[in-house]
């Protein structure tokens, strides 16, 4: 079970990176892609990822937060590991999300923000690293 939904999990994201990607491309879809994929990152990743806790709450017993080994313990239960991947992939989403609907607010050109994507998909923080330095480059327009 935790298999099938750690496969759902990765076509769930890879369809909210792409419908991201279409949101910059497509500009008059750039709202409703930034919604739909904030949606989908806290109620469908959500779900999953409690669900997968309370299957897994006996790794609890065996793992935690304190210390290297005791989250090493902690994911070496299938449905906990499951739930921190969905958990990383819900995060990134949300994050990329947030980079499309700033980017679109300081007017920077969608295929700027595609290597930002694309690195936050990959590689998170880093992703959203180059989009804070990109960002330092155009300011917030102000609403007329």
């Amino acid at each position: 079970m935790a298999e099938t939904f750690f496969n759902l999990g990765n076509l769930l994201a890879m369809a909210g990176w792409l419908t991201l990607v279409a949101g910059l491309v497509v500009r008059p879809f750039r709202p409703r892609s930034v919604g739909l994929v904030r949606l989908t990152a806290a109620f469908v990743f959500g779900a999953a990822y409690i669900g997968l806790l309370i299957v897994g709450r006996e790794a609890f017993g065996e793992g935690g937060f304190s210390s290297l080994i005791a989250v090493r313990a902690l994911f070496a239960n299938d449905f906990a590991l499951t739930a921190g991947w969905l958990h990383y992939l819900a995060f990134d989403l949300f994050v990329g999300a947030w980079i499309v609907e700033d980017s679109a607010r300081r007017g920077l050109n969608g295929w700027l923000i595609v290597p930002c994507l694309g690195l936050t998909f990959l590689f998170g923080p880093a992703g959203l690293l180059l989009y804070a330095v990109l960002s330092l480059f155009a300011p917030e327009k102000k609403a007329a």
